[in-house]
């Protein structure tokens, strides 16, 4: 069973509870109770718990990327369309989908919790920065939607990665390997005012390094990131199952990078 069917079929012991349990329950129109709390993961995490995380990863993702599209006062047609771009990747059942809409849509609004939201995501999520990594990146790619990081959305991110214990430094390699990662599989509407790289130079950068780096720098950056991204390993660790798609193209990018490297060697 699913993380949503288990909303829906009113499996309450899965129930979230605080912010993110009000948000999604006013999406998917139920009124949650208090949920769980105190639970102890391990890294591999059982049906119930697990359900619990994949509920706060996809009740977060989307309420704040709504929250992000707002951030600069308006929510363009490139953002709404990378929203849908997501949820087309994902591909979401049509309820799922419409939950994914009305979480857009409340995170949207002016008295959406956004901190509330951030501290029980961080909770949910034990810490495991492989979620907080894919989640940040996610922002991201809304942030740029339309091509542009305004000044707004740039100070909204560095908040949410303050309320997520991700340093200024991690910040910024992420923010570079995902422009060369954009670069580098041809979407330039996301990186029209940024300086065009080559696709060599793009591809150390979805390594997280730079074209002076040696064959031993870029074999244990390679196989750190899959390690990092691998479906599998993520799903078991809290990521809905309907992001698998995402985390499996992101491998995929990687393993193009670490091709190309290796050619051009």
């Amino acid at each position: 069973m699913s993380w949503f069917s288990a909303v829906v079929g009113g499996a309450f012991g899965f129930f979230l509870g605080g912010p993110l349990g009000a948000i999604l329950g006013a999406s998917v129109g139920h009124q949650f109770g208090k949920g769980l709390a105190g639970l102890e993961f391990s890294e591999t995490l059982d049906p119930g718990a697990q359900h619990r995380v994949q509920m706060a990863f996809f009740t977060a993702t989307f309420s704040v990327m709504g929250h992000i599209a707002k951030a600069d006062g308006h929510v363009s047609p490139a953002e709404i369309s990378l929203a849908n771009r997501v949820m087309n990747e994902m591909s979401l059942t049509s309820d799922l989908r419409t939950t994914a809409i009305n979480l857009f849509q409340q995170g949207k609004q002016v008295d959406f919790p956004l901190d509330d939201v951030l501290a029980q995501f961080y909770k949910e999520c034990h810490r495991r920065t492989d979620l907080i990594r894919m989640f940040l990146e996610i922002q991201l790619k809304a942030a740029f939607a339309d091509g542009i990081l305004s000044a707004s959305e740039e100070r909204l991110l560095l908040h949410i990665c303050s309320k997520l214990r991700v340093s200024r430094f991690d910040y910024e390699r992420l923010k570079l390997q995902l422009l060369a990662q954009l670069r580098f599989q041809g979407r330039g509407s996301y990186t029209r005012n940024t300086p065009q790289k080559t696709s060599l130079q793009d591809a150390y950068g979805v390594l997280g390094l730079t074209p002076s780096a040696s064959k031993a720098e870029v074999k244990k950056a390679y196989r750190r990131l899959m390690s990092q991204n691998h479906p599998d390993k993520l799903v078991a660790k809290g990521l809905p199952e309907e992001m698998m798609r995402l985390a499996k193209e992101k491998t995929q990018k990687i393993s193009k990078a670490y091709e190309t490297i290796q050619k051009a060697g």
